[in-house]
């Protein structure tokens, strides 16, 4: 029996679990032949189904999900046709509500598997070929050989910490620059836009195991971990207990964290103080900074704590910390983005994403739709077109404003300046949008020097003012200095000045130094002559107007 696993994923730097948690479970069968072909939704189709016809399969798996599904059933439905006589099973997110209508109209997939399958799909593979077995296995939904339709509820893997590990599998993928490391399921909260909302109970696995686990990746080569924990610290021991682990790791590995700033205790802030600079990247779920969309939401968390919190977090200097924003949320309005951001760019969150609503199946608001006033794409990834508090305008504004903040706040060249024009000029962002909306360049792909030149043009023409810390940020990020941001640059005969300051870096002797003039500051740079990167090692200032001892 020849098993064909499609692993289809949105980029090479992304690997699913599926795969390797499932086939992990399953003891080695010489009966089962598994292969697997690898791809991205970029690829050209023809070629992925070229590669996989070549294993002629006698079953197709694939896990399905909003970015891959339209791709995904591209794929299959060519195989299907290829090899009629194939079993195909398909399992993910895309399958967390009903599946009657889905399988009506997709006739060559012969069934779908809703929820956890790493104990369930070894039972199905059991009895493959005698459909009248499929009653028995919790999770699938099919047609059976009268046509008659089944639906075995929600698969829940009942002893979690007793999985072998995903990397135990030959599939596992050792390649990409991460590796994910599921250290809990299910979620204590109940957000409506999640589909872990209503997932309980939470269960984890012992620290210990972790440790083991930690250690198999770091002797892979991995630097990056990615821990998949919907709130990484709604149990303060276990949150402190892991901690104390990733610090062993604080010279081989990085962590990326979920974290509910609601729900940091006093000693939780303390370690988060103390740990190792650059350890831990985190992801503060925030979604809105408006107390009535999260009870709208149904999310839990006090509101005021969850923004003290997302405040102390981004004002560790030894942690990275971005927070997100939900546009298309009940109750929240473009003013209300923007408002957010404003606060954001005031703590300092080191970066901003701003994303789409989805509604994704199974989740409560998929249902609750209607009732809310939101109307939402029939197809993935299913984004928001209109609420009652966000017009389509509105929506599409938020995207291209997710866009700005991409290109400018999130990105380090232009970070400083762009979160100096946020919190000086109250109405930049929403000006600077109009302008690159208008220029037609926020829906392309723009360079990081691309981005300088519209930014320094706008601030010419509507906050000359600002111009002059533009140009600064041109010269410090390593940017040409023939081109117009840079124009006021001196870089012969130049001494260092007695009554300089440096503000970054250190001078050494035989730096190639350039200076701009200000209107009352003179800025220095200092360059290492042995480095061709442009990218300045030393700033220093000098203040022009200091009156001559």
């Amino acid at each position: 029996m020849r098993l064909l696993w499609i692993d289809l994923n949105s980029s090479y730097t992304h690997a699913s679990l599926a795969l390797p948690a499932i086939h992990a479970q399953i003891p080695d069968d010489p009966m089962v032949k598994w292969t697997v072909v690898s791809a991205t939704i970029n690829e050209n189709i023809g070629t992925i189904v070229e590669n996989a016809a070549r294993y002629r399969p006698d079953i197709i798996a694939a896990t399905t999900w909003l970015f891959n599904r339209e791709v995904l059933l591209h794929v299959i439905s060519r195989l299907k046709t290829l090899f009629p006589a194939a079993t195909v099973i398909l399992g993910g997110p895309e399958f967390l509500d009903k599946n009657y209508v889905f399988l009506q109209s997709h006739p060559y997939i012969n069934c779908v598997f809703r929820g956890e399958g790493e104990e369930h799909f070894p039972q199905w593979l059991q009895v493959v070929y005698d459909v009248e077995q499929w009653e028995n296995i919790a999770g699938l939904c099919y047609f059976d050989n009268r046509g008659t339709y089944h639906d075995n509820g929600t698969a829940h893997v009942q002893q979690f910490d007793r999985l072998k590990a995903p990397e135990s599998s030959r599939f596992f993928n050792w390649e990409k620059p991460f590796v994910q490391l599921e250290t809990a399921r299910g979620c204590f909260n109940t957000c409506a836009f999640c589909v872990s909302g209503g997932e309980k109970p939470v269960r984890t696995l012992p620290v210990e195991s972790i440790r083991t686990r930690l250690q198999n990746i770091a002797a892979h080569g991995i630097r990056e971990v990615r821990i998949l924990d919907r709130t990484f610290n709604y149990d303060a021991a276990r949150t402190q207990a892991l901690l104390a682990l990733f610090c062993e790791f604080k010279d081989t590995l990085r962590f990326h964290v979920e974290v509910h700033p609601g729900l940091l205790t006093d000693s939780i802030k303390e370690t988060l103080r103390n740990i190792p600079s650059g350890l831990l990247h985190i992801e503060a779920g925030i979604q809105s900074l408006h107390e009535e969309v999260l009870e709208r939401c149904e999310r839990k968390g006090d509101f005021k704590n969850s923004l003290e919190g997302l405040t102390f977090l981004c004002h560790l200097p030894n942690v990275k910390t971005h927070a997100d924003l939900i546009a298309g949320l009940p109750l929240y309005r473009y003013k209300d983005i923007i408002e957010d951001v404003h606060i954001l760019a005031l703590i300092g969150a080191e970066e901003i994403q701003l994303e789409s609503l989805k509604i994704l199946p199974g989740t409560v608001m998929r249902n609750q739709a209607v009732q809310w006033g939101i109307r939402y794409a029939p197809l993935p990834p299913y984004e928001v077109l209109q609420t009652d508090d966000m017009s389509t305008g509105e929506l599409q504004q938020a995207r291209r404003l997710s866009r700005l903040l991409d290109y400018y706040y999130n990105c380090p060249a232009w970070r400083r300046i762009t979160r100096q024009l946020i919190l000086r000029e109250c109405d930049f962002i929403i000006r600077f949008l109009e302008y690159l909306t208008d220029c037609g360049a926020i829906e392309k792909p723009l360079s990081i020097e691309k981005r300088g030149l519209l930014l320094y043009t706008f601030c010419r023409r509507e906050y000359p003012r600002h111009a002059e810390s533009v140009s600064v940020a041109w010269i410090q990020a390593g940017m040409s200095l023939k081109k117009e941001p840079a124009k006021g640059i001196r870089t012969k005969g130049l001494q260092p000045p007695s009554d300089w300051r440096i503000i970054e870096g250190e001078y050494r002797e035989n730096m190639k130094l350039c200076t701009l003039t200000g209107t009352n500051i003179q800025y220095w740079f200092g360059y290492d002559i042995r480095e061709k990167q442009g990218v300045p090692h030393m700033v220093a200032i000098t203040d022009l107007q200091k009156s001559p001892e």
